[in-house]
């Protein structure tokens, strides 16, 4: 395949296809009291396509993520998007029953969207036959982090039951965990213990799946005491084989990964959302077993000077 010039980044890619957008496909989802809404976007051409699911972050909804989204369908990925129930689209009260539970619901929707891979390839125009679900990764940003870091084997503290349960799927190889929350407890504020029970106690020890974590060295949270370093916990407190992607002078949003020209982007800055888009894109291949190729060259190309951040592995 063609290969991009992409000097700014160091890091080869191949040459954008057409894409093909579905939305929105509904899975019955009988114990979340609401269907599953999911969208699909897949390369126009290509077979063997690697499957990753993308979670939201809190308040978003399948229509969030563009700039990553559009990026990895373009560039070889059928990528879905599920709303989870925490999206503003929904509208939930700041009372129902379900909220101390959001963290589980996110998770079971990204089980749901596993479990009826036929139903929704079938959904959508020519896409019957062509992704490969034997290569099937999960990333999320923020609160997504943290849903696609359970299926990978992190372990949260159920705030009803108190049990800190296996939730990992092994039809999940590999992630991508971008400005997500680190460790619990004392490294918590107040406000992060009393209103984000699932936050309190996060178990990263059985996090053994690979995973590219990806953080901002200015992303000042307001759930943490700490600092822009907390979001780099994923990586520091989790086994097996990760990589830190640390961008320099990132905030939580990336540059704007979260949608193209929102307002909640603090630190707007294209050549950083390029970079997450390609060192994600060059990642998501090398731990599904795709090609190693541009990721070698992202290890390279970060590993000493680059103005835009440092990757660091083991």
């Amino acid at each position: 395949m063609a290969i991009t010039d992409t000097a700014s980044t160091g890091i080869p890619v191949t040459a954008a296809t057409p894409v093909i957008s579905v939305k929105p496909l509904v899975l019955p989802a009988p114990d979340r009291g609401r269907d599953l809404r999911v969208r699909i976007s897949a390369p126009a051409t290509g077979r063997d396509l690697p499957i990753v699911l993308l979670a939201h972050g809190f308040g978003s909804s399948l229509e969030g993520y563009g700039p990553l989204a559009d990026y990895w369908a373009a560039h070889g990925f059928v990528v879905i998007q599920p709303t989870h129930l925490d999206s503003r689209t929904l509208g939930l009260a700041a009372d129902d029953p379900r909220r101390p539970r959001m963290w589980r619901y996110r998770v079971e929707d990204m089980r749901c969207v596993l479990d009826h891979l036929d139903t929704l390839e079938a959904a959508v125009p020519g896409l019957a036959g062509r992704p490969d679900r034997s290569r099937v990764a999960v990333a999320g940003h923020s609160f997504g982090g943290q849903t696609a870091g359970v299926l990978l084997g992190l372990r949260v503290h159920d705030p009803e039951t108190g049990v800190a349960e296996d939730l990992s799927d092994t039809r999940v190889r590999a992630g991508v965990l971008l400005a997500t929350a680190g460790r619990g407890g004392r490294d918590l504020t107040p406000f992060a213990a009393e209103n984000l029970p699932w936050l309190r106690n996060p178990d990263f020890a059985h996090m053994t799946a690979p995973a590219l974590v990806v953080a901002g060295d200015r992303d000042d949270s307001a759930l943490t005491v700490r600092g822009a370093d907390w979001t780099a916990d994923p990586y520091v407190l989790s086994p097996g084989e990760k990589s830190l992607l640390t961008l320099f002078g990132a905030e939580h949003f990336l540059g704007g990964i979260s949608g193209y020209e929102v307002t909640e982007t603090t630190d707007e800055n294209p050549a950083r959302v390029a970079l997450v888009q390609q060192a994600t894109w060059a990642y998501l291949r090398h731990a599904l077993g795709v090609d190693s190729a541009a990721w070698t060259a992202a290890r390279r190309a970060l590993d000493g000077d680059h103005p835009l951040g440092r990757l660091e592995s083991r």
